[in-house]
């Protein structure tokens, strides 16, 4: 289970009506897909009394960017004001199209398109609807996607030496970032399109985010993100494993998540078909 939170008495039997990805700075996306109130603000109060100290008056940006229609102006409001009730305070709308920008100013908040580009897939367009599995707006219509494929595949192919150039061209990325003293309490530590090493201690209510992997050769006790831009092969490696979240690309466990005998071992942390695994390290 990974990005999906249920009542400690409750089974997960129906499908989540919001999918929650946590980012950096401890900012979640919460990509509504399918536009139900009162299934979003209970699924969120249910994330909050889960794990208050992470959730409970966690910073959110609301994604409508996987619906085929924006919400109206009330229906919109009502899910801010019971996302507030539940305990969180969402912040800003996550970028998608100029309806979204239009109820983002109707609705008094932000756009925040930066943060909502770090979970489209590759090679994702930034019309990309639902259908297409990315954050963006409404796809475009079926007759017109088709009508122009043959066009799109001529250039494509013409386009694809150039590409392959600009490939080989690209510069490699950076050295890991090695940390040789403790992460303390309130800090956090950003690994810029890299791997970061940490050769100590990541104490509770610390944060250590990278792009590539993370390895942690002291206790995890505090927060790792690893894959922040969206990278879904990182992983994390820790030598004892107590930390309060980890999260992949987004996809997140919580430790009331992770089951007991793994707690204090060492663990590898990796995504598979966009759910979290966690294993101990032999």
């Amino acid at each position: 289970m990974t990005g999906r939170m249920s009542s400690p008495s409750a089974s997960l039997d129906y499908e989540q009506a919001g999918e929650l990805k946590i980012g950096q700075v401890g900012i979640a996306n919460l990509r509504v897909r399918t536009l139900d109130v009162t299934q979003l603000v209970r699924e969120m109060r249910e994330r909050v009394e889960r794990a208050p100290k992470l959730f409970g008056r966690a910073a959110v940006i609301v994604d409508f960017g996987g619906l085929s229609r924006t919400p109206d102006p009330d229906t919109a409001q009502a899910l801010i004001d019971g996302l507030r009730q539940a305990g969180v305070l969402p912040v800003a709308l996550a970028y998608g199209t100029r309806e979204i920008e239009q109820l983002a100013e109707q609705l008094g908040l932000p756009l925040l398109a930066k943060f909502r580009a770090q979970y489209e897939p590759v090679g994702a367009s930034a019309g990309s609807g639902a259908a297409g599995g990315a954050v963006g707006g409404a796809s475009a219509p079926t007759s017109t996607a088709t009508a122009d494929a043959p066009a799109r595949q001529a250039v494509a192919a013409k386009a694809a030496p150039a590409q392959a150039a600009q490939i080989k061209a690209a510069p490699a990325s950076k050295p890991g970032l090695v940390q040789k003293t403790p992460v303390r309490s309130g800090q956090q530590l950003y690994a810029d399109n890299r791997d970061l090493t940490v050769l100590s201690t990541v104490g509770a209510g610390a944060e250590v985010i990278a792009d590539g992997s993370i390895h942690v050769y002291g206790p995890l006790r505090g927060r790792a993100l690893a894959g922040a831009q969206g990278n879904t092969d990182a992983r994390i490696f820790c030598r004892e494993f107590h930390a309060e979240l980890v999260a992949i690309a987004g996809h997140y466990k919580v430790i009331e998540e992770v089951p007991k005998e793994l707690r204090g071992k060492a663990v590898q942390i990796w995504l598979d078909q966009e759910e979290l695994k966690i294993a101990a390290l032999d």
